[in-house]
């Protein structure tokens, strides 16, 4: 593997350690550490007497910015070292184009006052908007990734079948997503005593909009972490390289989501919980996307 390949996985790896810090903001209710002011905090460029929910937001603020300063630099270094026609020249473009618009759907969040304990719905589209935002720029990154890793540049197969199997897949695996970043924010905003007490919640017409919007992510996500798992195996025992291998780490990491899933609603989403449930989806997601890649390309 070369330097550049090596360097285009540790960013992929970085930016996940990124989105579980932003996790632990939302987690914590710290999104308004440093007040309605982005990029200064507080109107500091460096917070002077800082509290734990300041520092939990800096951290994260410093964090999303190398992280920027990271993809910038996979760009310029791929655009120098690959030459014109590589696809992960492409691939490379648009992961920067959807850091740019993480930074500003999170600059947004800060600015409109969506976050600490914010319940409106305006909250939860842009949540739902940073989420589908996310997984696009992780997908981009894992797409450079293996461009980069492959000895030799790979070309799209247009095959219609797999372009439609995969492009529902992906919408799927996307609206599960989703719809677990709006359970994660009504389990922050309001976290149940007990699971009779949550389960009682979400069937309650006088509870919010956000409780009762929980229900949907379970039922979308056993039914994609089945779907997944059946193609993964499926895929795994009729491939050989790459594609045996993804496939049978989407089916392995589906069916860990699930457990994941579960253990978080009976422990009632701890904090700790929540961040191993949204590494655990990224991971699906990344699986699922370079299962994809894999098997529409062929080497050139």
């Amino acid at each position: 593997m070369t330097k550049l390949a090596r360097f285009s996985w540790e960013v992929l790896v970085y930016n996940l350690a990124v989105i579980a810090l932003g996790a632990y903001v939302r987690a914590t209710r710290s999104g308004a550490g440093c007040g309605a002011h982005w990029p200064l905090c507080n109107g500091e460029l460096v917070p002077q007497a800082p509290s734990v929910e300041m520092l939990v937001e800096f951290s994260h603020r410093v964090s999303s910015g190398l992280a920027v300063l990271a993809v910038a630099a996979l760009l310029i270094w791929v655009w120098r070292t690959c030459a014109p026609g590589h696809p992960a020249r492409r691939t490379a473009a648009w992961a920067m184009a959807f850091m740019v618009t993480e930074a500003g759907v999170g600059a947004a969040l800060v600015l409109f006052r969506l976050v600490a304990d914010n319940a409106s719905f305006a909250r939860a589209w842009f949540m739902a908007a940073h989420l589908a935002n996310t997984f696009l720029l992780l997908a981009c990154l894992a797409w450079t990734a293996y461009h980069l890793t492959r000895q030799a540049p790979a070309r799209v197969r247009r095959h219609r079948a797999a372009i439609v199997e995969f492009g529902l897949g992906g919408a799927v695996i996307l609206l599960a997503a989703v719809s677990g970043a709006v359970a994660a924010l009504g389990d922050t905003l309001y976290p149940a005593g007990s699971l009779a007490e949550a389960l009682g919640a979400e069937f309650s017409g006088a509870s919010h909009l956000l409780v009762r919007l929980r229900l949907l992510h379970p039922t979308i996500a056993v039914f994609m972490a089945v779907g997944l798992v059946v193609v993964g195996i499926r895929v795994g025992y009729a491939s050989r390289g790459w594609s045996r291998t993804l496939g049978f780490a989407l089916a392995g990491a589906a069916a860990w989501q699930v457990l994941v899933g579960l253990t978080s609603v009976l422990l009632l989403a701890p904090v700790w919980m929540q961040l191993v449930h949204v590494l655990s989806a990224d991971l699906v997601w990344i699986a699922f996307v370079l299962l994809a890649i894999d098997r529409s390309t062929a080497t050139a």
